[in-house]
């Protein structure tokens, strides 16, 4: 998708103005209520201070874990608003709720370069039904509509597609503009050799994504869970202790290797396994040779089971066999960011996505309605401005 279809926050009039930010704070919260993890909160950080110094009024909107469409403390956005205000060393007040008539006036009554969060959008179930009542008492928050959510551009929801719908003035953050830039150079001119690799379970969820890029590939390197349905494609048994890939696995590892055997394109599986639970040394020593001369690296899913330490030497490996080429790499987001993380490495790659799902969507070619949504222009007048 061109960039230039979609307007920038840097160029749309935002002085004075309320402006919904849509942004992405799903992020893990421990026992004690405090952020384990801030990645995702410290990428939203340029659009928000850039909406601060600007004199906005900034009204931040997100959802954290799965409600189920009701209030619950567990999933509050309160020890988000506790991180984000020393972050930006600013009070950053929760409202109570994300709609209402004193919500209206609490975003009403900001001042210029004073934000506001408000509490978990998916306390309310018209957030993930794409209720149009909901997207209407959201909208009537504010003037501007800015999405800086990459991570749940993927998803039809009230605040990434009926608030923007309803929108005269709308466009992308800086986290989005940068998301796109580095998905938009592997989906349409990566330099080759061009890895990709592929972790985590499921090979289905990502089918799609590898169809997509199979014309660019100069190999697939593959590992995680989901490399015991292709063992199970080639014939193999899966020891009894492994996780076991499900048909609907089998059948799309089958289909990839077909389309690989047919286009000679090489397909690393591992050679050996700690447990089943990780790859073994050798398999890094095969995979870190394949690498060497790439120009272009995406990685997709762990390819063990790193939470557990006797599981993570084989991620974390390879994770500091990438670090240390030349080329363009690219993180997909979700537990591979984590990984990659925890490894002491992350410095060295050039882009950490911080949407999983989001990226792998994207790549598949067909564009994400939270974004696409951001081009169409608004034909009723009678909605809000």
């Amino acid at each position: 998708m061109p960039l230039e279809e979609i307007k920038h926050i840097r160029d749309i009039p935002i002085e004075g103005k309320s402006v919904f930010m849509r942004l992405d704070f799903n992020v893990p919260i421990s026992k004690d209520g405090k952020v384990e993890d801030d990645t995702r909160i410290q990428e939203a950080l340029p659009t928000i201070k850039h909406a601060i110094e600007r004199g906005a009024k900034v009204v931040m909107a997100s959802h954290l874990g799965r409600p189920d469409g009701k209030p619950s403390p567990e999933f509050s956005l309160e020890p988000v608003a506790a991180h984000l205000s020393g972050l930006l060393n600013m009070d950053v007040t929760l409202t109570d709720d994300c709609v209402g008539e004193g919500i209206e006036l609490m975003a009403r009554g900001l001042k210029g370069g004073q934000v506001l969060l408000l509490e978990n959008l998916r306390f309310h179930k018209g957030e993930e039904e794409n209720d149009s009542e909901f997207a209407h008492k959201l909208s009537h928050l504010c003037e501007v509509y800015i999405n800086d959510a990459f991570g749940t551009a993927h998803r039809k929801h009230a605040s990434t597609y009926g608030v923007p719908t309803l929108m005269h003035t709308k466009g992308m953050g800086l986290l989005i503009e940068k998301e796109l830039k580095f998905f938009d150079r592997i989906l349409h001119h990566p330099e080759p050799p061009f890895y990709f690799i592929l972790g985590g379970a499921k090979v289905s969820d990502k089918i799609k994504t590898v169809e997509s890029l199979m014309r660019k590939v100069s190999g697939l390197l593959i590992g995680g869970a989901m490399a015991n349905a292709f063992f199970a494609a080639e014939g193999k048994k899966i020891p009894a202790n492994a996780k076991q890939p499900s048909p609907k696995d089998i059948e799309a590892a089958q289909h990839i290797l077909r389309d690989t055997k047919k286009r000679d394109i090489p397909v690393l599986l591992p050679v050996d396994t700690i447990d089943s639970f990780d790859i073994g040394p050798k398999t890094v020593q095969e995979f870190a040779h394949m690498l060497q001369g790439a120009k272009t690296i995406f990685w997709n899913g762990p390819l063990g089971w790193f939470e557990k330490p006797e599981y993570s030497s084989g991620t974390f490996e390879m994770a500091k066999a990438i670090a240390t080429l030349p080329a363009l790499k690219i993180i997909g987001g979700g537990d591979t960011v984590s990984a990659v993380k925890s490894s002491g490495v992350a410095e060295s790659f050039d882009h950490l996505s911080t949407g999983g799902g989001a990226a792998l969507e994207y790549l598949e070619g067909h564009g994400l309605p939270g974004i696409d949504i951001l081009k169409i222009p608004v034909r009723n007048q009678n909605l809000p401005e």
